[in-house]
C-alpha cells in the first residue's frame, strides 16, 4: 500500500483557497490512503463559536465534495478534518472518503484548549473502516495525549491510524514512536504548519507530519514550516501480527482486569 501525509499551510477562513493548495500539492499524485491535517480548509483559531457555525458544513458539504474530488483524481482513501455541523451542536470532525462515497466520521472526543468553547465534545464511538483491502481508524489530534484513544482502534481493527492534527505542543511527534510500537500498528500524523495569530490566541504549528510504522520507526517525517506531501509504501499485513517473541502476544498477554 502507498500511503501519505499532506501538509498544507491554511489561510483562515478561506476554504477556497485552501482547497486550491492541496490541489497543487497533489496533483498527479497516485496513494491508497491520504490524510490531510485537522480544519484543513479552515483554519484553526476560532475566536467565536459564531465564527464555528458559519464555516460548518454536513458530511456532504463543500468540504466533503471536496475530499471526493481528491480521492477520485489520485485513486486514494482521504481523510481530512473539517468543522462538521448536526443540528445545534458544532464538532472538530474527520471525514473518510472514497470515490464518490462518504466512509464514515468520528468526531474528536478530546478537546484542547479553547475548542472546548468553540465544539460539543464528540458523541460517536472510535470507529474504523475497512477500506481499499485496509482496517483505517481515525482519531484527531490531542486524542494522541490519551494512549486509550489508539489502543481502543487497534483493539477494534485497525492496522493503521490516520491521525489529522493542528500540532502546537512539540511532544506528539515523538510520542507517535510509542504510540506504535505500544499498539503494533501503522500511523499517519499530518500536521499544519504556519503561524495564525487570532483574538488571544497565537499559534505556530509545528509541521513534522510523520508516517510511523508498527515497530515506531519513522518512514517520513516532514519539514516544520513547508508544505508537503510524503508517500511511502508500507505492508499493512505486518500490523496483524502481535508477536512480540515466540511466546508473549501482544493481545493474549494483556491483564485487563487489572486495569483501572
Amino acid at each position: 500500500m502507498i500511503v501519505g501525509y499532506i501538509q498544507n499551510a491554511p489561510r483562515f477562513g478561506n476554504k477556497e483557497e485552501n482547497f486550491k493548495q492541496v490541489e497543487n500539492l497533489t496533483r498527479g499524485l497516485k496513494a491508497d490512503l491520504l490524510v490531510l491535517p485537522e480544519l484543513f480548509a479552515t483554519g484553526y483559531t476560532l475566536i467565536s463559536r459564531a465564527e464555528a457555525v458559519q464555516m460548518a458544513e454536513s458530511n456532504e458539504g463543500g468540504t466533503a465534495r471536496f475530499l471526493m474530488k481528491l480521492s477520485d483524481a489520485t485513486g486514494a482513501v482521504v481523510v481530512g478534518g473539517f468543522i462538521e455541523q448536526e443540528g445545534d451542536q458544532i464538532y472538530n470532525s474527520a471525514l473518510m472518503v472514497y470515490g464518490n462515497s462518504v466512509i464514515g466520521s468520528y468526531r474528536k472526543i478530546h478537546l484542547f484548549y479553547h475548542e472546548q468553547f468553540w465544539f460539543s465534545p464528540g458523541n460517536k464511538p472510535l470507529p474504523v473502516y475497512e477500506v481499499k483491502g485496509m482496517k483505517i481508524g481515525m482519531m484527531i489530534c490531542f486524542d494522541w495525549m490519551f494512549p486509550e484513544t489508539m489502543r481502543t482502534l487497534v483493539l477494534r481493527g485497525a492496522q493503521i491510524v490516520a491521525h489529522p492534527a493542528n500540532l502546537v505542543l512539540p511532544y506528539c511527534q515523538y510520542s507517535m514512536v510509542t504510540r506504535c510500537l505500544e499498539n503494533r500498528a501503522f500511523a499517519i500524523t499530518a500536521n499544519r504548519v504556519g503561524r495564525e495569530t487570532r483574538g488571544n490566541d497565537d499559534f505556530l504549528f509545528t509541521g513534522k507530519s510523520q508516517i510511523t510504522d508498527v515497530e515506531g520507526k519513522i518512514l517520513a517525517s516532514g519539514d516544520i514550516d513547508t508544505p508537503q506531501v510524503a508517500l511511502t509504501e508500507i505492508d499493512i499485513h505486518r500490523a496483524d501480527n502481535k508477536d512480540i517473541n515466540s511466546i508473549n502476544n501482544w493481545v493474549s498477554d494483556r491483564r485487563p482486569e487489572f486495569y483501572f
